[in-house]
């Protein structure tokens, strides 16, 4: 996982870099923060929309983006765990087709 995040990284700081883009009008880059690009890079993910997880891997360092990931999941489970009155390690086990233990 850490190895795609890194490449998309590269791939989004390269490609705005030969464009000359700075993601924002007026000269100044666009401050993007960790929870923010974690929640585009998922959703994106989710889509399957390679191009927009590039572009919100080139927000953060490959360090930040997987903590925000990271962060998201937790949240993501905790929420789904409280809604079907399930532990934690159950709703986490289910997500993924693991049989239950």
């Amino acid at each position: 996982m850490f190895d795609g995040i890194r490449e998309a990284w590269k791939r989004s700081r390269a490609a705005r870099r030969a464009e000359g883009k700075d993601g924002r009008a007026g000269g100044e880059p666009r401050s993007h923060n960790l929870f923010e690009a974690a929640a585009v890079y998922v959703a994106a993910s989710a889509d399957d929309d390679q191009e927009r997880m590039d572009e919100a891997a080139g927000w953060v360092s490959p360090e930040a983006l997987s903590f925000g990931v990271n962060e998201l999941a937790c949240r993501a489970v905790i929420a789904l765990a409280r809604e079907r009155d399930e532990s934690p390690r159950e709703v986490a086990r289910a997500l993924l087709g693991l049989p239950a233990t």
